[in-house]
């Protein structure tokens, strides 16, 4: 699962919120080159629309032996060669009007600074790039072009007949500029067919009905160890009208891209640092040339199991937050090593596992008596790809399977270079003088808001999803729809109660009994408030962790009422935040986390509906409109992403490998049009 860096967003940018081996650039020689001139690090990199890109450093690369540092370029590159898969994921158009527009931009002989139809063109082609598609990465609603169909129209008209795209043209000009047509990637409106309602490429030909019939046919109600049905598969009907898996493997659906990455774990192989992680890499392999979800978990229990190596990565096929069923992985990679200072704090929660397992709020049934191989640690990210790029998370625990962390347990990362790149890259916004009710919550917050923001990510992924057990029988499916946004909301509210529990001060986590207070005052904040930036004028809140956030800050508001915990405070026309009472307010997160574990635990559909439906979706249009005005003033962009470092193999005079160098000075666009031509998976 992901921990969303809208979790930093307070004090980093707003409280909403590989790299390709430079070893054979051989682009277009006017937008980059192979050896960039040296540059001065700087944390922004561009910024378009309602997006800023980011630079990260990876800091400890260059202690790595040199069998590490292998081992990590070769990682990367398996990373990258998954990209087309998520953009094919996401809408079957995505790939033919990627290349229809980047040739466009790569043609085009117009002034570029002074043409307005063209610059609208670029920031369209960005966000495209940005988001994995045509559809926003967030809010999954369909971008609206700022150019005409005719400059489009007349740009294509330049160029040769024989473009990969030209038997497409009319359709692709159609999906782009008509709104009705695929108008959202993954929609969660209630009471309408998620599927037939929905942009992405997951399914074709099948209704919801149809697809939650499919899977729910599958499955054995004794099943003690189920596989995770649809993780790899597009769900489609045969020419027979009969429902059938296309399922991605070697030799199958996304066989193409797969086999470069599978070219590129081989290669990894050879570097690994120890027999587990060496045999964890190959079970990997074998479930990509078999599809077998089987010897997936397989791969998942030693990937699992092995704390011992520094250098780590995930590979494939993950969170389903992009299936409106919850079903199908988003197929994503991250690169990391171990940031063993900063691990510390991790190590010292897991070891008390059980304690905070055994001191949880929830009935008793519903904890794991016993807790086994929890691992957490901090780490620092080499190379973000797939669904992780170029909008990342800043916290994973995986496995997600539930049988599996029972019974061999997971881990839980904080990627703490990426936290630093967005606290660094966000100083003096004015955040807080906007927002924040007064000097002392201020002050509060530039203390304390760092440490809590991580401890929450901590606790969330290290302890959060991790706790708590399903009863015997109970599908792990059962929430449909709502189960990411309800999971989510889950592990936060484990992370807020914990925070506020003085055991945090006593194991010396944090310095003050205090210092949880900035973290619940930025959360409610950001729940009821400010992650309304990202939403548009008459919008509902649909994206699961933005959701999961509205729910608790809602639901604690309404209870809370009685005793005044949470008030509203109007100021010269502005609404604030005011926390009246820190301790009722973790017994109320306390409560919340009790119920929320129960419809888990039970599967209790109706009452997980309930809730998301009462405190998660609708919004007030005039706090809506408060908070679009007062952001207005700031210019701070709502969302923010990455740009990746390069690696590049430095051989000394007989073709060997001396060294693995890394640079920073890879721009956004150079980055996007060199992983077109490089990496292009599923080939145009």
């Amino acid at each position: 699962m992901w921990n969303n860096p809208i979790s930093l967003y307070m004090k980093l940018t707003s409280i909403i919120a590989g790299a390709a081996l430079a070893v054979s650039v051989t682009a277009t020689a006017e937008v980059f080159s192979a050896d960039p001139p040296k540059q001065e690090f700087s944390y922004v990199n561009d910024r378009f629309a309602d997006i800023e890109v980011l630079r990260y450093k990876v800091p400890g690369f260059e202690d790595l032996s040199l069998r590490q540092k292998q081992l990590v370029y070769y990682l990367t590159e398996a990373a990258i060669w998954g990209r087309d898969i998520l953009w094919d994921q996401n809408c079957k158009y995505n790939l033919p009007i990627r290349y229809m527009l980047e040739d466009v931009y790569a043609n085009y002989s117009g002034d570029r600074k002074l043409d307005p139809q063209y610059k609208e063109f670029e920031t369209y082609l960005k966000q495209v790039w940005f988001a994995n598609g045509i559809h926003h990465h967030y809010s999954t609603d369909k971008f609206v072009p700022g150019f005409s169909r005719e400059f489009l129209q007349s740009e294509l008209a330049k160029l040769p007949a024989d473009a990969v795209w030209r038997p497409m043209e009319a359709e692709l000009l159609e999906v782009i500029f008509n709104p009705d047509v695929y108008a959202k990637r993954v929609n969660q409106a209630e009471g309408q067919d998620l599927i037939l309602t929905s942009a992405n490429n997951m399914y074709e030909g099948v209704t919801q009905k149809e697809g939650e019939d499919f899977y729910a046919a599958m499955k054995k109600a004794d099943d003690a160890t189920p596989v995770s049905y649809g993780l790899n598969a597009r769900v489609v009907k045969d020419k027979d009208g009969k429902i059938v898996e296309q399922v991605y493997r070697l030799g199958g659906h996304y066989g193409e891209a797969i086999a470069h990455i599978v070219e590129n774990l081989e290669k990894a192989m050879e570097f690994a640092e120890n027999d587990a992680q060496r045999k964890t890499i190959a079970k990997l392999i074998d479930y990509y040339r078999t599809g077998d979800l089987r010897t997936f978990d397989d791969y998942s229990i030693q990937w699992v199991e092995d704390t011992a190596s520094q250098v780590d990565f995930i590979n494939g096929f993950i969170e389903s937050y992009g299936d409106p069923l919850g079903m199908t992985g988003s197929w994503e990679s991250i690169v990391n090593f171990k940031n063993i200072p900063a691990s510390h704090r991790t190590e010292v929660l897991s070891a008390d596992a059980q304690w905070f397992e055994n001191n949880s709020p929830v009935d008793p049934r519903f904890r794991k008596e016993e807790v086994k191989g929890v691992s957490a640690k901090v780490i620092t990210a080499a190379i973000l790809a797939g669904d992780a790029y170029p909008s990342t998370p800043i916290g994973i625990n995986l496995p997600n399977a539930n049988w599996i962390r029972a019974a061999h347990g997971s881990k839980s990362v904080t990627i703490e270079n990426i936290t630093q790149a967005y606290d660094e890259a966000s100083q003096g916004n004015g955040f807080n003088e906007e927002f924040v009710i007064d000097d002392a919550t201020c002050k509060l917050l530039d203390k304390y808001l760092f440490v809590t923001d991580n401890l929450h990510t901590d606790l969330h992924e290290c302890l959060g999803h991790g706790s708590g057990r399903l009863l015997p029988g109970v599908d792990p499916d059962a929430l449909k729809a709502h189960g990411s946004t309800l999971e989510e909301a889950r592990a936060d509210l484990f992370a807020l109660y914990y925070l506020g529990d003085p055991k945090l001060v006593e194991i010396g986590l944090l310095d003050s009994p205090d210092a949880y207070k900035a973290q619940y005052y930025k959360y409610i904040l950001n729940g009821m408030m400010t992650q309304l930036m990202r939403i548009e004028p008459g919008k509902d809140v649909e994206e699961a962790h933005m959701r999961n956030r509205k729910l608790i800050a809602e639901w604690t508001y309404e209870k809370g009422r009685p005793d005044n915990v949470i008030e509203l405070v109007k100021r010269d026309g502005k609404t604030f935040i005011k926390i009246n009472d820190y301790e009722k307010l973790r017994q109320l997160f306390g409560q919340l986390l009790g119920e929320v574990q129960r419809i888990k635990s039970e599967g209790d559909y109706d009452a997980g509906a309930a809730l998301v439906e009462t405190y998660a979706v609708k919004v007030d249009p005039a706090v809506h409109k408060e908070v679009l005005d007062r952001y207005a003033h700031l210019n701070i962009a709502p969302y923010r992403g990455f740009v990746n470092p390069t690696y590049r193999q430095i051989f000394d005079g007989n073709g060997n490998v001396v060294d693995v160098e890394i640079e920073y000075n890879e721009d956004f666009i150079p980055q996007m049009l060199r992983y077109g031509k490089d990496y292009n998976g599923l080939k145009r």
